[in-house]
């Protein structure tokens, strides 16, 4: 069942007029600025999640039936996923999508290659690699000795030859110097870590939020500087509870949605 768009309702001046007051034209285009961005909220769940399969939305007018909603309404809705880069309006065939986001779920641990594998092939430009002094945050989350050297890893992670995602790891030394001889662009740093421990990985803390992208990280993910990006922070612990893996990874927003499975707990 297709959820109803909220009501209109006609604004009339207190004089008992036809034509609306200033304050009245401003009402009624908060309402339909509103109406506009809860239909696009529900298009863009629709066409993220596959709702449209031949890739192309319904007509401006099926729309407006089925949500109940006037075709003003309908187009400012997809000007705004037109904005997002979502959808396109193409002469003689109407509004398609072109872009798709990877889903990226949050309630497994899982390096980027294992998530995405049924989307296509990940593969890592690696920027910088080698031992640094530990700043003493990252010092003290992965508990190494103060001015203790970690390895920092910088690569880009691109799906399909995309521009994805930009990691920046830190690692302790006495694990990381064996990674200097693996090959990080084409495997997981994960992996890499069970297969060089002996061990499995237990237990993640992550933190996401949204951050405007810096000059150096909007070049790199060749996205506009300033644009929002979602930064996912992840502290990683092996199975015996020893923190090994610290990343700051930027991903864009506009290539990734971000999804997890909820219990609530009484």
């Amino acid at each position: 069942m297709v959820p109803n768009m909220p009501p209109t309702d006609r604004i009339r001046d207190h004089a008992g007029q036809g034509a609306p007051t200033v304050a009245a034209q401003r009402t009624r285009r908060r309402l339909r600025a509103d109406r506009a961005r809860q239909l696009a909220d529900l298009l863009r769940h629709q066409l993220l999640t596959g709702g449209f399969p031949a890739g192309t939305l319904p007509h401006e007018s099926t729309l407006a039936a089925d949500y109940r909603a006037s075709r003003n309404t309908v187009r400012q809705a997809l000007d705004l996923l037109r904005a997002e880069g979502l959808v396109e309006r193409l002469p003689g065939v109407g509004t398609v999508v072109v872009a798709e986001k990877y889903p990226h779920g949050l309630d497994r641990l899982m390096g980027l290659a294992e998530t995405l594998h049924e989307h296509g092939s990940v593969t890592n430009e690696v920027r910088t690699m080698g031992p640094v002094p530990a700043p003493a945050p990252v010092a003290e989350r992965l508990r190494v000795p103060p001015g203790g050297d970690v390895l920092y890893i910088e690569r880009l992670r691109r799906l399909n030859g995309l521009p994805l995602s930009l990691d920046l790891t830190y690692i302790p030394v006495d694990i990381g110097t064996a990674l200097l001889g693996c090959d990080l662009e084409n495997t997981d740093v994960f992996r890499l870590l069970e297969s060089l421990t002996g061990r499995r990985l237990g237990h993640a803390d992550i933190t996401l939020e949204a951050v405007n992208a810096d000059a150096h990280s909007a070049a790199v993910l060749q996205a506009p500087r300033g644009a929002a990006v979602l930064m996912l922070e992840r502290l990683t612990h092996l199975a015996d509870g020893r923190p090994v893996d610290l990343e700051f990874i930027r991903f864009r927003g506009d290539r990734i949605t971000m999804s997890g499975l909820l219990h609530r707990s009484l």
